[in-house]
């Protein structure tokens, strides 16, 4: 069972901006080769910080609106939100450790 919990449109509100703890929020598509990569990554990552971090992918090609909002060009883009608001953007494939380093920055 994936780790990676789907977000659409209908749920972003409740899944992300009103989380309980901060989200990692993956923006990507189903054609996309490197999302396709970086989503085992997700994966260990969502293991590894059990409890402290929500993991989430959204389907830009199904959330057109919330993709704009937020400004997303590339996939995969991803996006730390942490009580509603970004602290963090990382924009393309991204090996684990930088992933890590930038989570243990807004560990709470």
């Amino acid at each position: 069972m994936s780790k990676l919990h789907p977000v659409t449109s209908d749920t972003f509100d409740s899944d992300v901006l009103q989380a309980n703890q901060p989200v990692l929020l993956e923006f990507g598509a189903e054609w996309c080769q490197p999302c396709r990569v970086l989503e085992p990554l997700l994966e260990q990552l969502a293991e590894d910080w059990e409890g402290h971090f929500t993991f989430a992918k959204l389907d830009v090609d199904q959330a057109t609106e919330i993709t704009a909002r937020y400004g997303v060009l590339s996939v995969p883009t991803t996006i730390l939100f942490k009580d509603g608001q970004e602290v963090e953007r990382i924009v393309g494939l991204q090996p684990k450790q930088k992933l890590w380093e930038k989570l243990a920055a807004h560990q709470q």
